[in-house]
This record gives structure tokens, sequence and C-alpha cells, in this order.
């Protein structure tokens, strides 16, 4: 067995992987560069005198097979977007998963909202339904699911929950493009979805977001209103009906989506095949990935999986040291090696100046964001392996990868 690279011996991975970083692991090429010319020959780069937006927004509205679709300026503004257009009561209460982006919960403390972290299925890591259920109090409007690493959470029985108690789907599918439950896409079941197009993301624009649905005005505002400053443009005049921030999606950003939707679902099944194809190289030993649930598809937001600590003679940050050092691009945890609760924005309320809004308000929930509050979450985060994944893997990256996992279990176990 050759020696760890940690330790002196030789890399298994040749040089470096593709990445989401460079051009090595994204693909953009002649069709963003004339859309985007075609953007700045017109000199108008807002979407309030360009064509652009408005073409990327029926275009993705038309991918998702709904009627509504409001582009936006990065993934937390389509949730803070959503949020807005729910329009809660300083105090209520909405769940959310505490394996997620931090994006997922700054809209609802913006909204004087309180989070309700449920806790996770230990399988696929998604939101868990009877987590949620007991959750619920008289103050929930509303439930946010975060398909977490591209994968669908169960979404029959978070819609049942949802219609016995009359609570609001807002899914989180910053990591989901294309990911189906059941035949139905993601960002169609709840609703509202909400999308990312940050560099990292199955399909990018540097940053920006979309909010799509089959719905507009239920809570008394116009979607669209919800991220462009409660402004009915559409009637003319200057006529604010309630605060909502500036959240435009500009030309430039919009021409790249273009693009880059047009091979969205050549890039996710490229993800989808190198995933399985790696799956299939590590069967058989400690290494146990995170997969979608069956009647599904998910689509390898990360590639993640996990180890058995209990047959490994190093804990896991050290497992990862030595990963890292045989050329694999990861991490331990997602959002991190702690989950979401306890960050200091949320455990020591650091919010609005020294208020501690919305945690202060009289009479709401008060979690103790100190304690293990999600058990199952805090070992996912602890324990899970999740790196990151690009439609540019090639079969000789996926044995590199497979090789490099493979080594650093030899030496590491009991």
């Amino acid at each position: 067995m050759q020696d760890l690279a940690i330790n002196g011996g030789p890399r298994a991975i040749e040089g470096t992987l593709p990445s989401f970083r460079d051009a090595s692991g994204r693909t953009l090429g002649d069709e963003e560069m004339k859309e985007l010319s075609d953007v700045l020959k017109s000199g108008s780069l807002s979407f309030l005198v360009g064509p652009k937006t408005g073409e990327f927004e029926r275009q993705f509205a038309a991918r998702y097979g709904v009627s509504h679709a409001v582009a936006v300026s990065s993934g937390t503004a389509a949730l803070h977007t959503a949020v807005i257009y729910l329009n809660p009561e300083p105090g209520d209460e909405i769940i959310l998963s505490p394996i997620t982006d931090v994006g997922t919960v700054i809209p609802i403390i913006s909204q004087l909202a309180i989070p309700v972290f449920a806790d996770v299925d230990p399988n696929t890591h998604n939101i868990d339904p009877a987590s949620i259920e007991r959750n619920i109090s008289t103050r929930t409007r509303a439930i946010i699911v975060t398909h977490v690493y591209g994968h669908p959470a169960d979404m029959d029985a978070i819609m049942a929950i949802a219609k016995k108690h009359n609570l609001f789907v807002i899914e989180d599918c910053a990591q989901a493009h294309l990911a189906s439950y059941k035949g139905k896409l993601c960002g169609t079941i709840g609703n509202l979805g909400c999308f990312s197009f940050q560099q990292s993301k199955h399909m990018t624009t540097g940053d920006g977001g979309m909010v799509i649905s089959n719905e507009d005005g239920r809570f008394g505002r116009g979607l669209r209103h919800c991220s462009d400053k409660g402004w009915p443009r559409e009637r003319g005049g200057r006529d604010h009906l309630f605060l909502a921030p500036n959240y435009h999606m500009t030309e430039l950003q919009a021409a790249v989506g273009l693009a880059q939707l047009k091979k969205l679902d050549r890039f996710v099944k490229a993800r989808v095949d190198a995933a399985d194809r790696l799956s299939a190289l590590l069967s058989g030993g400690e290494v146990i990935p995170v997969l979608p649930l069956p009647g599904t598809t998910g689509v390898y937001f990360f590639y993640s999986f996990r180890l058995d600590s209990q047959r490994l003679s190093r804990p896991i940050p050290e497992v990862m040291k030595a990963l890292t050092a045989e050329g694999i691009d990861g991490f331990i945890g997602y959002p991190g090696q702690i989950p979401l609760y306890r960050y200091p924005l949320i455990k020591e309320h650091k919010t609005f100046g020294s208020s501690g809004l919305p945690f202060t308000l009289d009479g709401v929930r008060k979690d103790d964001f100190d304690t293990e509050l999600c058990p199952v979450a805090e070992r996912a985060c602890r324990e899970t392996i999740c790196m990151w994944w690009t439609d540019r893997m090639e079969d000789h990256h996926l044995r590199q990868i497979a090789d490099a996992i493979r080594k650093v279990i030899m030496a590491y176990r009991n």
C-alpha cells in the first residue's frame, strides 16, 4: 500500500479535479457570449428597459410548467421574496431544516418571524416530516423545505402535514435544479419554489435567483412587488404598497441565464451519471453515499457520503485532511460541522442592533439553541463528507476519486 499523501506519499489524484470555481468545472461558451454581446450592444443593462430578464422568466416558467416566474438577484433574495409574499406577523413561526445555507433563515428573521428547526432524516439529511409535525404550534405559518444536496425531500408527507395544519410551503431548490419527486419537478409541489444561480449551482449567472409559482396575490400581495419595493409599476406612477427590498436581476445575468437554461438538462444528466458511476466504484466498502429517496431523481449538488467512524482508527476530521491531501475537493458537514442554529446570528440573537429581535418579542417561542436541538442533524454535520460536484467529471476523475477514498480508508481502517 502506498503511503498517504499527507505523510509524504504520492497523491491519488493527478492535478486538480474540475471545479465550479473556474472554467474547469463550468460550461460557459459562445452561447453566453452571444447573449451578453446583445445586451452590451443595446446599452440596456437594466430589466426596466431591456428584454432579456423578461424572456428568461418566461422560459424558466415554461421549463417548470408554472404560470409565474420572478427573476431576482440571488437565491437568498428568492427566499426573502417568498417570505415577504407570505407576510407573516412578528413572532409567527416558520419551520425549516438546520442543514441548509444561512440564506434560508435570513429571510425569516428579516421579516421578524421565528425560525423553528426540525430535525432531519438520518439517511437523506432532508427535513424529517415527523419532526415538522412535532414542532407545529398555533403560531406556525409555513414550512421551508430545502432539498439538500440536490435530493428531494419527502414531499407527500410534508404536503399532507401542510394541508392538515393549513401551512404555506416554500421549496428551497437552490441545490435541486430539475430534481423530481414522483414525476413532479421540485419547486412545483409546494406553493412557491425558490432557485439560486450562484457560481456553484447546476446552472449559473454568477449570482441570481428565481421564484416560481402557480399563484399570485393570496396574501394580498403581488409576488413581483415583493422583490420590487412594493411597487405596482404596471399601473404607472410611484405608489409603493408595502415594505419590500429591491432585488432586481440585471440584463447581464439574465442573458447568461438564457444560455445556461438551454443546457440545464445536459448539465444535470452529466452530474447524475457521474455520481452513479462513482457510487458503483465505491460499492461494497465503508462508504455510504447519501442517495435520493426511491421514486425520486436527485441531481447531486454535492456528492455526499458517510463513513462508519467505528471502523476507522482516526476521527473524521483527520480522515478529511488525508482526503484533501490526496486531491479530494470537499469538506465535513453541510452547512458546516455545526447546524445552523449554533451560529451566533441565531444562538446569540445577533440581529437588529442590540434588540435581539425577533427572538426577544413577548410571547414568542424560546428554543435553547445552545443544546443539541436536532441530534440527527448534529451527527450529520460531524460525520458527512461533502464533495463539490460539477457536470465536467469524467471517468478518469471518478476512478482517481474512488482510489483516493479507498486509499485513505485502508490506511485508517481499524
